[in-house]
C-alpha cells in the first residue's frame, strides 16, 4: 500500500487514503510503527480527524482521497478537567475516569458533579446532547463510569444491564490482613431511615447482593483486594467489607477509623460491556492507584 504523508503546524501528521477501509483497521495498517493500544488511545482521545472532522468511531468508513490527520500529542486537548478524564467517546456514549471528590450527578443546588462537567464540554464542542448517567460511584470512590449522550441509549443499558455489562471490578485497600485468598459474600442489603445500608443473612425486605473477592496483596496492617460485582447494590462493597471484618480504609460510614491515605480507598478499575448500538465488546482498565500499591510495600 502506498500512502502520502505530510505534516502541518497544528501537531498532526496528514495521510491520504488510497482505498476503501474502516478507520481503525486502516490506522493499524498505516501506522505500523505504533502499537495497537496507542492507536486506539489516540482514536478514543479524539486525536484523529477525517477531512477536518474529529472522529472516534472505529468503523468510520474511509474512501480514497480522504485526508486523515493523526495527532502527535497523547493528550485530548479538547477536554481538560481536574476531576475526570475521558477515556473513550463516540456519538452514543462516553467512558470517563472519575477522581475522588466529585458526585456522579447533582444531589442539590450547584453541587459539583460529573454530569455538569460533561454537559459543559458537550456545549463547548458543539455537540447537541446532554450526559445521562448509567451507573453511579460515590463521591469519594474513583474510577470508570459510563454516560450516554441521549436518553434512548441510557434506557438500553437500564433495560438489559446484566447482559450488556459483563465485567465490573473494583480494587480496594482494606483494614487488616485478609485471612482468605478469595471467596464470595452474599446477603440482603437494605437502607434504614438514616440512609445507612445494613446487611442480613436472611431476607429483610431488601435486595440480594453478591460480591466475589480476590486478595492481591496483604500485610499485617492492610490488604489489597479485588472485587467483582455480580449485583450492583448501593454501598455493596463497603458493607460487604465491613461484614468480613475488613472495612475499606477511609470509609467514614462503615469503617473503623483506619484512614492511611486520607481518602476512601476504593477504585473502579475494570469496566467491560457490549456497546448497546454497535454491539462491539468495549473493555477498559485503569491502573491500580499508585498510593494503594505503595501502602502494601
Amino acid at each position: 500500500m502506498r500512502t502520502n504523508t505530510s505534516q502541518n503546524g497544528d501537531g498532526y501528521d496528514i495521510y491520504t487514503v488510497d482505498h476503501n477501509a474502516e478507520l481503525l483497521p486502516w490506522l493499524l495498517e498505516t501506522l505500523k510503527k505504533e502499537s495497537r493500544s496507542k492507536i486506539k488511545a489516540t482514536l478514543q482521545g479524539r486525536g484523529i480527524k477525517v477531512n477536518g472532522k474529529q472522529v472516534t468511531q472505529y468503523n468510520y468508513p474511509l474512501k480514497p482521497g480522504m485526508k486523515v490527520a493523526v495527532s502527535k500529542s497523547k493528550k485530548n486537548d479538547t477536554f481538560k478537567s481536574r476531576y475526570l478524564k475521558i477515556v473513550y467517546e463516540d456519538r452514543h456514549l462516553v467512558v470517563v475516569e472519575k477522581n475522588v471528590g466529585i458526585l456522579s450527578m447533582a444531589a442539590g443546588h450547584a453541587s459539583l458533579n460529573v454530569k455538569t462537567v460533561l454537559d459543559d464540554y458537550f456545549r463547548r464542542t458543539r455537540q447537541r446532547c446532554t450526559a445521562h448517567v448509567v451507573h453511579r460511584l460515590d463521591r469519594d470512590t474513583s474510577g470508570l463510569m459510563i454516560y450516554t449522550k441521549d436518553i434512548e441509549v441510557e434506557q438500553l443499558f437500564e433495560r438489559d444491564w446484566h447482559h450488556i455489562v459483563y465485567d465490573r471490578r473494583y480494587v480496594a485497600v482494606v483494614s487488616g490482613e485478609m485471612e482468605e485468598d478469595g471467596g464470595t459474600v452474599a446477603n440482603w442489603l437494605k437502607d434504614n431511615k438514616a440512609y445507612v445500608t445494613y446487611s442480613s443473612p436472611v431476607d429483610n425486605g431488601g435486595k440480594y447482593a453478591i460480591t466475589h473477592f480476590h486478595t492481591l496483596k496483604r500485610t499485617v496492617e492492610h490488604s489489597l483486594v479485588e472485587f467483582r460485582l455480580e449485583t450492583g447494590r448501593k454501598n455493596q462493597i463497603r458493607v460487604h467489607c465491613a461484614d468480613m471484618g475488613h472495612p475499606v480504609c477511609g470509609d467514614m460510614k462503615y469503617g473503623n477509623g483506619d484512614n492511611p491515605l486520607n481518602r476512601l480507598c476504593l477504585h473502579a478499575y475494570v469496566l467491560c460491556f457490549y456497546h448497546p448500538i454497535t454491539h462491539r465488546r468495549m473493555e477498559f482498565e485503569t491502573p491500580i492507584p499508585t498510593p494503594f500499591l505503595h501502602l502494601l510495600k
